[in-house]
């Protein structure tokens, strides 16, 4: 028997008719109790009298005074039904009218368990069954549940939005919720939207979030904010500082304070420093007293200037433009692998007393800058040497090859080189280079093509599919500035989340290199599995736009 009454009296009035009741009489009494439910008006006050005689039908004049709000009385009302038809053992086929089971009032509704049991605390009538000859169990006589029904449109109306959803309409709320929790709205704006959007109620919406939450604290969508923050939410929020979202922003959307986002941000910005390349050419000239101001200082300038090598004719822009580069002379080449180890010595030198835990904002922003001086200086080395990579890719060029696909292989191996070159030993760094690329492109070149028929990825089936009729590789330039606006104009048929995945993948934005699936999905928050999925969809949906539109790589002119 239940004892969560609020009357003491009616409790006790309980426990006699079950003690001294007989089956036809419980029954009785619990026929007249759900009568009585529905007259009760929840503000309004009643005594126990009024309540004992309309449950048994004769008044009890030795029984005590209480008096109760409707709202208590028809809680105890309910209960008092269960508790009679439980000791009464009514079997579910003797009752005359059909008896419903908690599964099957919400197969009929289209409504989860949650809902039964809010309906019940709001007047839905159950009591205790005897089904398949042995087994008790909660049901609703259907005359119960069409009372509450025509007593209650609206919220039945609203209770059948709490309907069962399944793993894909789970996924679907989730993944919006976190886009629109990455805009920086709260949990309740966050349900309320969607909510509008899949005609749901708020609340399932609400639900659905909290339990995932619970469920996966790492990747929670809303954290909880007396919870340590993991290491994949640390990561997404200097990942959205990168991105420029402002501290008011990031406070919001977090639910942290402004000194725990600027802690993790920091924390963040010290890992990666520690995960900086910062292998370096010893020399006992780094340790020397003046290093700092003889390493450091400007480019010497030859006494004569450099002979300027005119382009050949008919070169595209791009490589007209390594023309212009002067070569380096040998003095020149040496100064700039000597400064370009050197900051890197220095820099590794600082970043041995970085403390990722407490890191100090002047000692990290000392080390960046000394890397960023150290990548200029390297850049400014392979800019000028550029030219040696053309001329060793067109001694390799065959007629069924990429040049630009060449060029690009050079270029990363000339980079290898540069950051491999041993300027100590008085070599030329052009020798080495040289050595290098055509090492790389005795690699790769013989099996390079064949894989690549055989394995061609989806991005490029997309832009490949017409037969390739060029003349020459020079006009690859022009065309590739006219799939460029191709691409921006296929881009508007996927919706946002679906073009930040394919521009981050495929570094469309000439902002970053191609991002891996994991670092996207650090990003936007989700799973590599997931921006893999909406990747496939995406293409899928350009291959259907490249199709109907007839999209086709431009012929030469």
């Amino acid at each position: 028997m239940r004892q969560e009454y609020h009357s003491r009296l009616l409790l006790e009035l309980v426990q006699q008719r079950i003690a001294h009741g007989v089956q036809r009489q419980l029954i009785a009494d619990a026929q007249r109790a759900e009568a009585l439910l529905a007259t009760l008006e929840p503000t309004k006050t009643y005594g126990y009298d009024f309540i004992a005689t309309g449950v048994c039908g004769v008044r009890d004049f030795n029984a005590g005074v209480e008096v109760l709000p409707g709202v208590a009385w028809s809680s105890d009302l309910l209960l008092l039904i269960e508790d009679l038809s439980d000791a009464a053992d009514i079997p579910a086929e003797s009752v005359g009218q059909p008896v419903h089971t908690v599964d099957e009032l919400c197969k009929m509704h289209n409504i989860s368990t949650k809902t039964v049991s809010r309906w019940r605390r709001q007047g839905l009538v159950s009591r205790k069954f005897i089904f398949d000859g042995h087994r008790k169990r909660l049901g609703f006589l259907r005359s119960s549940v069409e009372a509450f029904i025509k007593a209650n449109p609206e919220k039945v109306s609203r209770g059948e939005r709490f309907s069962h959803m399944s793993e894909q309409d789970r996924d679907e709320i989730l993944e919006v919720a976190r886009r629109f929790a990455s805009y920086g709205f709260t949990p309740s704006e966050v349900a309320r939207r969607i909510a509008r959007e899949i005609n749901r109620s708020a609340e399932t919406i609400r639900y659905t979030i909290r339990d995932y939450d619970r469920e996966h604290p790492d990747k929670a969508i809303f954290p909880d904010k007396s919870a340590p923050l993991s290491d994949a939410t640390k990561q997404q929020i200097a990942a959205y500082h990168a991105e420029g979202k402002s501290m008011g922003w990031l406070v919001r959307r977090f639910e942290r304070s402004t000194s725990t986002i600027h802690r993790v941000i920091n924390e963040q910005r010290a890992r990666a420093i520690m995960e900086l390349s910062l292998d370096f050419v010893d020399s006992l000239e780094f340790h020397g007293r003046d290093a700092e101001r003889i390493i450091r200082a400007p480019l010497p300038q030859p006494e004569t200037p450099p002979r300027r090598i005119k382009a050949p004719v008919g070169l595209p822009g791009y490589m007209a433009a390594l023309y212009e580069m002067p070569l380096l002379t040998r003095e020149q080449e040496y100064h700039l692998f000597r400064k370009y180890n050197y900051l890197k010595f220095r820099a590794g030198e600082l970043r041995r007393g970085l403390k990722v835990g407490q890191p100090l904002s002047r000692l990290m922003e000392q080390i960046e800058a000394l890397h960023a001086e150290a990548v200029a200086t390297k850049n400014q080395i392979v800019q000028s040497n550029l030219r040696l990579v053309v001329s060793i890719a067109k001694r390799h060029l065959k007629s069924q090859e990429d040049f630009f696909q060449l060029i690009s292989d050079g270029n990363m191996s000339l980079i290898r080189a540069c950051e491999k070159f041993d300027y100590t030993r008085g070599n030329k760094f052009s020798t080495y280079a040289s050595w290098s690329i055509i090492k790389n492109y005795g690699r790769t070149i013989p099996g390079e093509f064949k894989y690549r028929d055989r394995f061609r990825t989806a991005a490029e089936e997309i832009f490949l599919a017409a037969p390739d009729e060029r003349a020459d590789w020079y006009n690859q330039v022009a065309e590739q500035r006219q799939l460029e606006i191709q691409v921006g104009a296929m881009l508007h048929h996927l919706d946002d989340r679906e073009q930040q995945i394919i521009i981050r993948r495929f570094g469309l934005n000439h902002k970053e290199e191609p991002l891996t699936l994991q670092q996207v999905g650090v990003l936007m928050g989700v799973t590599k599995e997931r921006v893999r999925q909406i990747e496939v969809r995406a293409l899928n949906k350009l291959k259907e736009v490249a199709a109907l539109e007839r999209i086709e790589r431009p012929e030469a002119g």
